[in-house]
């Protein structure tokens, strides 16, 4: 994982940006094809998305910025023999800080939005399989993951809600 911080130029007229170059991001040590770019448009403060992933044959790594408002951004190491495994890096992304989050293959991903209204950008290295979705619970305590809301007023989808823990779901 590597937090990865574009330059921004402003003057009277606002800014310019180049918050994705192949060559920046190379030099950085993060080699990637894009495939896709997903926006999502959160309504309200304590929204959580994840921890997702996708394995084997449609593995995707993820490139992640908020483009307005602020998240915590989450990734966990779920490879099996990594000696990270089960450790998770959280840094808050925000339409002010500019930071950007690298996700490799290998690591769920999730997030809960600080303010409301945030909105979130992310390229992915591969298109949406369905049958190769997997997921770790967002509150397993195993993970030690300081969400900013309490369990019980997360906002999140029954899909994320079911996810198993990280010992349930064994890694990749």
């Amino acid at each position: 994982m590597r937090i990865v911080r574009p330059a921004r130029h402003g003057d009277g007229r606002g800014f310019f940006s180049e918050v994705w170059n192949r060559r920046a991001l190379a030099a950085a040590g993060i080699e990637a094809d894009f495939v896709q770019d997903n926006h999502v448009l959160n309504g309200r403060a304590g929204t959580l998305r994840g921890l997702h992933l996708q394995v084997a044959p449609s593995p995707q790594a993820k490139l992640v910025r908020c483009l307005r408002g602020a998240i915590l951004d989450v990734a966990v190491d779920v490879r099996r023999g990594s000696p990270t495994f089960g450790r998770h890096v959280a840094v808050e992304l925000s339409g002010e800080n500019w930071a950007q989050l690298w996700v490799p293959e290998g690591f769920a991903h999730g997030y809960c939005t600080l303010t409301d209204g945030a909105e979130v950008i992310y390229k992915v290295t591969g298109y949406y399989d369905a049958q190769a979705e997997r997921g770790v619970r967002f509150d397993d305590p195993a993970l030690g993951i300081d969400w900013p809301v309490d369990r019980g007023a997360a906002i999140l989808s029954e899909k994320d809600r079911a996810w198993p823990d990280l010992a349930g779901f064994g890694g990749v």
